[in-house]
């Protein structure tokens, strides 16, 4: 049997026991040793005893560090750094692992061939049958079909020291481990998919959360310098709406300058392209969801929102990483 170990980066959310619980209930071999990171910037003392406490048996095995709040890859490369298990495999805090997992776990590290670094675990995002699902709740499964995504992650230990573990520039859950598997897979070594099944609910956001979404273009902006403009193929994502959003942040902002200047024909040319950028966002995203008020209003109010944030936020994530550069340097150097 090949030994692992599991590296949970955490900020000790109420799905945290959950998650722990899970784990320990899971049959198969168990993990040799479990590293949680608290990524809290400022713990709290005593917050950790509930969620230690589910695990029974395997909390001999656990140890806990300190993350210091710098981001889940810096988190992960923490618990990496204590690794000393063949095979690492990486959970989010709100996941819930199957009831057989670790003996699924066991079976796919056993059929990885020498060249293969990475097993992906199959997660599951269970959605409403009843009705249709909210654009919050389409955009969780849409993460869980993700390649390569770090709610269920198995990797060679030595592979991940081999590339430098994850880069800690990003420092949000987003693209931070399509980056890695760019970069294990551009090194020579193989990544596929697993059988073992990891259940991902979709849990309670704000309303804005989508707004708030956006700063992942900054990190888009990070992808294109580190592997080139044809990122998006090769990390097989969707390429998103960005260059519509810019579009459309366009028409709003030359509105405004062209009023502000007395050209009230042109100021309205652009209004209207505005608009109806805008209308189109929040109609394609209404008309998925289960249109309640809530939902309607929601999707109207954000749709108002989001192209200007992810501009701004693209704008200054190219600016900031304009110096970044591609990663095949930055290992050479």
């Amino acid at each position: 049997m090949t030994s692992y170990a599991v590296v949970i980066p955490t900020v000790v959310r109420d799905t945290l026991a959950d998650c722990l619980a899970a784990l320990a209930a899971a049959t198969g071999p168990r993990p040799g040793e479990i590293v949680l990171v608290d990524d809290r910037s400022d713990p709290g003392p005593g917050e950790l005893e509930h969620p230690l406490s589910v695990l029974g048996d395997l909390r001999e095995r656990t140890t806990v560090l300190g993350g210091g709040g710098r981001g889940p890859a810096a988190a992960r490369n923490t618990g990496l750094r204590a690794v000393t298990a063949p095979w690492t495999v990486f959970l989010d805090d709100d996941v819930q692992v199957g009831p057989h997992w670790c003996h699924q776990l066991a079976e796919d590290l056993a059929e990885a061939s020498p060249d293969t670094a990475g097993v992906q675990g199959v997660i599951a995002v269970p959605l409403p049958g009843e009705r249709r699902p909210t654009d919050w709740e389409r955009g969780t499964a849409g993460d869980a079909r993700a390649h390569w995504i770090t709610s269920d992650m198995a990797y060679r230990t030595e592979a991940l020291k081999q590339v430098g573990g994850f880069d800690e520039r990003f420092e949000r859950a987003f693209r931070e481990d399509a980056d890695l598997a760019l970069r294990v897979l551009d090194s020579g070594w193989r990544i596929r998919q697993g059988r073992r099944t990891t259940r991902h609910p979709v849990h309670p956001a704000s309303r804005w959360e989508s707004v708030r979404r956006q700063r992942g273009n900054a990190d888009d902006a990070l992808m294109r310098h580190l592997h080139g403009p044809d990122w998006w193929d090769k990390a097989v994502a969707p390429r998103g709406r960005i260059r519509t959003h810019a579009a459309i942040t366009t028409a709003g902002v030359a509105a405004c300058a062209l009023a502000a200047a007395g050209h009230g024909r042109a100021a309205t040319a652009c209004a209207l392209g505005w608009a109806a950028g805008t209308a189109e966002l929040a109609r394609g995203r209404i008309a998925r969801g289960p249109r309640t008020r809530h939902e309607v209003t929601t999707m109207v109010a954000t749709s108002v929102l989001i192209p200007p944030a992810a501009t701004w936020h693209r704008l200054t994530g190219a600016w900031r990483h304009r110096h970044a550069p591609a990663w095949q340097d930055e290992v050479s150097s």
